[in-house]
C-alpha cells in the first residue's frame, strides 16, 4: 500500500486504510473502491493524504509479489543493463577476438550486488528473472557469477577464493557461445550426436581461455565443470580427487542455476524441488562437504513460507528436516504435517 496526496486520488483506486477526519469520524472505510463522491468528501474534510492499495497488494502468488516489489524492479533495471554489457563483452571476445579487462566483469558484479540486501534475496530475485531467449546463455553465466558470490559466503571462502569463484562463474560456459542457440536450448530430447556436440563446449571454452592471463582455477573450472566425483562426468571422466575444487563449486552452481531457470519445455523448479533433485543424485557425484551447507541455507530460507501440497492443502514451513532437507515439517489449519513420513505428498508451489 502507498500513502498518496488526496488531490492525486482517482476513481477506481481502492482505499487501503480507513479514512478519518480531524474529529476521528470515519469518512471512507478500507476496501472502498473510490468514486468521485468519495474524493470530494475527502477533500472537503481537508484530509491531506490517503492510503491506497497498489498492484502488489492484489498479488496472490510469490512470483507476482516478488516481481511487483519495488526492490525487484530496481534490481531488474540494473541487472538488465549490465546483462547487455556483459553480453557485448563476451560476443566481441568470442566472435571478434576483442580482448577485455577481467576487472570489467568484477565491475558488473559489484554494480548489481548492492540491489539485493542479502544473498538469499539475490537468489530470490534471480529466480524470478525472465531473460529473453536471445540472452539466455549470457544470463545463465551472469547469474552463475552472482550465485557464486552467495555460495562462497555460505562456504566461508576467503575473499581471494570468492573473487576467483565469481570469475569462474563469468567464464565457465563461454564455450557454449561457439554452439548454435537452437542446439543449446532445444526443447526436445537431444540425439546422441547432438549431446556429443553439446559436450564439446568444455573443450571449446578451454581453448578460448588457455592462452589468457587467468588464474588456473578459472581455466580448470571451464574444462572440468561437468566432471563428477563418481567418474560419470565429461570430458575426461575424472574422479573427485582429480577435479579442481573450483570446478566442483561451479558444477553445483551450474546445476542449481539451470534448475532455477525457466525453459520452453518446463517451468523453473521451486527450492524444495531443487533440493530434492540434489538429494536424489546423492553426495556421490557432488562433494558432500560443499553441497550440504548450500542446500541447508536454501532450505532454511523457506521457513515461514506457505506451500501448496499435491492434495490441495496450503501449509506453512515451520521446521527443516536435517536428514531430508526437501521434506520439511509443515503447519496447516488441521495440524502438523511431517513430509518425511508422508512420501505420497509433494510440495507443488511456494507462496
Amino acid at each position: 500500500m502507498i500513502n498518496i496526496a488526496s488531490i492525486a486520488l482517482k476513481s477506481g483506486m481502492e482505499i487501503g486504510e480507513d479514512v478519518f477526519n480531524y474529529k476521528n469520524e470515519l469518512l471512507v472505510p478500507a476496501g472502498t473502491i473510490i468514486e468521485d463522491n468519495h474524493i470530494k468528501k475527502i477533500v472537503r474534510h481537508c484530509v491531506m493524504s490517503v492510503v491506497v492499495k497498489e498492484a502488489i497488494d492484489y498479488a496472490t502468488t510469490r512470483f507476482e509479489k516478488v516481481r511487483l516489489s519495488e526492490g525487484f524492479k530496481k534490481f531488474d533495471a540494473v541487472y538488465s543493463e549490465y546483462l547487455l554489457y556483459y553480453k557485448e563483452l563476451m560476443v566481441d571476445f568470442v566472435t571478434k577476438g576483442i580482448p577485455f579487462q577481467i576487472d570489467h566483469l568484477m565491475d558488473i558484479y559489484r554494480a548489481i550486488i548492492p540491489y539485493a540486501q542479502s544473498g538469499e534475496l539475490l537468489l530470490d530475485y534471480l529466480y524470478h528473472q525472465l531473460p529473453s531467449e536471445d540472452n539466455m546463455t549470457h544470463a545463465h553465466c551472469l547469474n552463475s557469477a552472482l550465485i557464486a558470490g552467495v555460495f562462497a559466503k555460505w562456504l566461508n571462502l576467503s575473499q581471494e577464493d570468492t573473487d576467483i569463484l565469481i570469475k569462474c562463474g563469468f567464464f565457465y560456459d563461454i564455450g557454449k557461445l561457439k554452439l548454435p542457440d537452437e542446439l543449446i536450448w532445444k526443447s526436445e530430447k537431444l540425439t546422441d550426436l547432438e549431446f556429443a556436440q553439446i559436450k564439446t563446449h568444455t573443450l571449446a571454452g578451454f581453448d578460448l581461455l588457455k592462452d589468457l592471463d587467468l588464474n588456473p582455477h578459472i581455466i580448470n573450472a571451464t574444462l572440468m565443470h561437468h566432471e563428477r566425483c563418481d567418474g560419470s562426468g565429461y570430458p575426461s571422466g575424472l574422479r573427485c580427487d582429480k577435479i579442481d575444487r573450483f570446478a566442483k563449486y561451479i558444477a553445483i552452481i551450474d546445476t542449481y542455476e539451470a534448475m532455477t531457470s525457466s525453459r520452453m519445455y518446463r517451468q523453473s523448479y521451486h527450492p524444495f524441488q531443487i533440493i530434492a533433485g540434489f538429494e536424489k543424485a546423492g553426495f556421490i557425484i557432488y562433494e558432500e562437504a560443499i553441497l550440504r551447507p548450500i542446500l541447508s541455507h536454501i532450505a532454511a530460507y523457506q521457513v515461514g513460507n506457505d506451500v501448496r501440497l499435491s492434495d490441495g492443502r496450503v501449509a506453512e514451513v515451520v521446521l527443516i528436516n536435517q536428514r531430508c532437507l526437501s521434506r520439511p515439517l509443515l503447519r496447516s489449519p488441521e495440524g502438523l504435517i511431517d513430509l518425511s513420513t508422508e512420501p505420497q505428498l509433494q510440495i507443488e508451489a511456494i507462496y
